[in-house]
């Protein structure tokens, strides 16, 4: 049995998430203690309990200390995925993370599956779909994984009522490299509009216009490539406005969320500043990426990328993942100190890492 410390480094959900994957994918239980001690609300939340359930059901496992509010969790699991799985998290609880959390699990399943998972699609704090869609799935293909993620309904704090569809079957995976993001070939501004005035996207726009003006490609349709999406039938409120950065061999999101209180035009600056940084650093996975990039690498068969310097969450990140054994990373900071190179090194050769 594996015992983590879950008030350790970064010390949130995502240790939880990552050990629950993880578990099923590789077979071996685990306890975590002092789950999320640190945190305003410390224990188990209902987005946290989600990812709990969807989990015992993707491996069949025994679980002890599965409710609100706890602060630990045994778990062990007895099977892979195969077959239709569902989960509500029952709050606008981003089920974007919950699906992080079942990735793992999914990549080594060992026959086709289908999981539907019910609650927030557009989080602060969470990626949203655009993000998941665009950049990660993507990425996974280049694993080889035969997945897709579909959504069915928006979903905004504090309504929720979204929805997300997850469809794949088991595929021979390998290494990922991401070193060379290639040139520029499109950029694009997206203002999401949910029950509210479209004015608030047009204010965004115009903000992702003004700072990002000098780095859209020549001869580029500003009128096209800014546009304001009105979701249909919305559930509840809500607004996000992403920045999509479509080079050669890399895609990247960027998104911000409206708040009750806050102007579209401080809305609009955070992605499209967070933006305009990346653009400007060369390298071609953005930190939010890298974080979501490191478990399913380490159940494909490793690989290397380069990003921007480490956060603490992605480091946390790494040590959950080395606990479950056969897999260490490599940091390594590139000339001129801004850019790093993380490879990920997994125990035997790929093949080894197929799904039966």
């Amino acid at each position: 049995m594996l015992h983590i410390d879950g008030s350790q480094g970064e010390g949130g959900g995502q240790m939880l998430r990552t050990a629950l994957g993880l578990a099923v994918a590789t077979g071996r239980p685990f306890e975590m203690t002092r789950i999320r001690a640190g945190r305003d609300r410390p224990g188990l939340l209902r987005q946290h309990l989600a990812a709990v359930r969807l989990l015992s059901a993707l491996g069949d496992a025994e679980v002890s200390g599965g409710e609100l509010g706890s602060t630990a969790l045994r778990f062990t699991p007895r099977a892979r995925p195969a077959g239709d799985y569902s989960v509500a998290i029952g709050s606008a609880g981003s089920a974007l993370l919950v699906f992080q959390a079942a990735l793992p699990a999914l990549l080594r399943a060992r026959g086709p599956f289908r999981v539907v998972i019910d609650g927030g699609t557009h989080n602060s704090g969470a990626p949203p779909f655009e993000h998941t869609a665009l950049v990660l799935v993507p990425a996974l293909r280049h694993l080889g994984a035969s997945i897709s993620v579909t959504l069915e309904r928006h979903g905004f704090y504090p309504a929720g009522g979204g929805r997300i569809v997850i469809e794949g079957a088991p595929a021979a995976l390998g290494p990922l490299e991401l070193l060379d993001r290639g040139p520029l070939q499109r950029l694009e501004g997206q203002a999401l509009v949910s029950g509210l005035s479209t004015k608030i996207g047009k204010r965004e726009l115009g903000v992702v216009r003004e700072v990002l003006l000098g780095h859209f490609p020549d001869g580029a349709n500003l009128r096209e490539l800014l546009q304001v999406v009105e979701v249909p039938k919305p559930v509840g409120p809500g607004n996000a406005l992403s920045v999509i950065a479509r080079c050669e061999h890399v895609t990247e999101v960027f998104t911000s969320f409206g708040e009750r209180g806050v102007a579209a035009e401080t809305v609009a600056s955070e992605a499209a500043d967070t933006a305009r940084t990346w653009l400007d650093s060369g390298t071609p996975v953005a930190a939010h990426t890298a974080d979501q990039l490191l478990v399913p690498m380490a159940v494909a068969g490793g690989g290397v990328f380069q990003t921007t310097p480490l956060s603490l969450h992605t480091r946390t990140n790494m040590d959950v993942i080395a606990r479950f054994g056969g897999v260490r990373f490599d940091v390594q900071s590139e000339a001129g100190g801004f850019g790093w190179r993380v490879t990920v090194r997994c125990q035997g050769s790929s093949e080894s890492r197929e799904t039966d």
